[in-house]
């Protein structure tokens, strides 16, 4: 196998598809349990004896090519058997036409598998997708866990013809690509990335962590509120210049973010407010915890600071008044 791709071609390969060809191993492996079945059904639909190495998944990628660029968006998983290298061309062309009435753009670029490294057996499904794509791309996952690693444990492989011995061969080539996300995915993936193993916290670590960062976010809105309130205060004493421009992007930023001031409001919120308090305080007589009674306290000092800051909002809007 060569170290490199001579193609040219960039490769821009999306989370997404990532995260199927990961939930795909992880769904085939779950399913292989030796202890209760010895013999199972082999991975990607054939039969066979389930032993003690990894399983590998198969199945296509897709998405669009636009000059030397190949943007891999999306996947989906193939009917394939390694022992015979038999693939389920029914399956792969349903699979394809369902696809295309949802993405009429996307087109099928190669093919996905996981392991530690590309396989002379690999050959096979490679060449029997070439009447598909005459130069499809190999995605492959390596699904060992290794901390040490700071690269993706991803690699995405071509075909090139070379002479071996005088006889002319595919062999797969390595290939260098980047990752591109959209708005859905880096929401999906930053999610993903904070959370945690069952095993790794409880479910009240999680919550302190998350009260954690709204009680962050708020106190910096309300330093930054204590900053402009400072800054209005000596400019009406006459201590700084008036600014008319920096007055008009406060008033702006005020009415984007306009205070609350109904009395209705603030009694119908503070009775639902009061109402959750008294059910949390009844929970907690039963199943009293030191974490709870952590979360009640700090929500306790958001809501106080929540009602202080929009009290300071309403403030800063009557001395702007006065300025203008």
């Amino acid at each position: 196998m060569a170290s490199s791709s001579s193609s040219g071609l960039t490769f821009k390969l999306h989370p997404l598809v990532i995260v199927n060809i990961s939930d795909h191993y992880t769904r085939v492996k779950s399913q292989m349990n030796p202890t209760l079945a010895p013999h199972n059904t082999a991975p990607n639909g054939g039969d066979g004896v389930v032993s003690s190495l990894p399983p590998r998944v198969y199945g296509c990628v897709i998405g669009v090519q636009k000059g030397r660029t190949v943007e891999i968006f999306n996947s989906f998983e193939l009917l394939y058997d390694p022992s015979t290298h038999s693939l389920d061309r029914s399956f792969l062309e349903k699979k394809q036409e369902l696809y295309k009435k949802v993405f009429p753009h996307f087109y099928i670029l190669g093919w996905y598998s996981t392991g530690s490294d590309a396989q002379e057996s690999d050959m096979h499904i490679h060449k029997a997708l070439m009447d598909i794509n005459e130069s499809p791309v190999y995605v492959l996952l390596n699904p060992s866990i290794n901390h040490s690693q700071k690269d993706l444990p991803v690699s995405i492989y071509e075909s090139e013809l070379h002479v071996i011995d005088g006889i002319p061969q595919l062999i797969f080539v390595r290939s260098s690509y980047t990752i591109e996300t959209v708005e859905a995915e880096r929401i999906s993936v930053d999610h993903v990335a904070h959370l945690k193993p069952s095993d790794g916290g409880s479910a009240a670590t999680q919550l302190a962590a998350h009260l954690t960062g709204i009680h962050s976010a708020i106190k910096m809105l309300h330093s930054r509120i204590k900053v402009l309130h400072h800054y209005l205060l000596a400019m009406q004493k006459g201590d700084v210049p008036c600014e008319n421009s920096l007055l008009r992007q406060v008033s702006s930023l005020l009415r984007r973010l306009p205070a609350i001031e109904s009395g209705k409001f603030q009694d119908d919120f503070l009775m639902e407010y009061n109402d959750t308090l008294l059910i949390s305080y009844l929970a907690m007589l039963t199943n009293c915890s030191r974490y709870d009674l952590l979360f009640l306290s700090l929500s306790i000092f958001i809501f106080r600071l929540c009602s202080f800051s929009s009290h300071l909002f309403s403030f800063i809007a009557k001395k702007l008044e006065v300025l203008f």
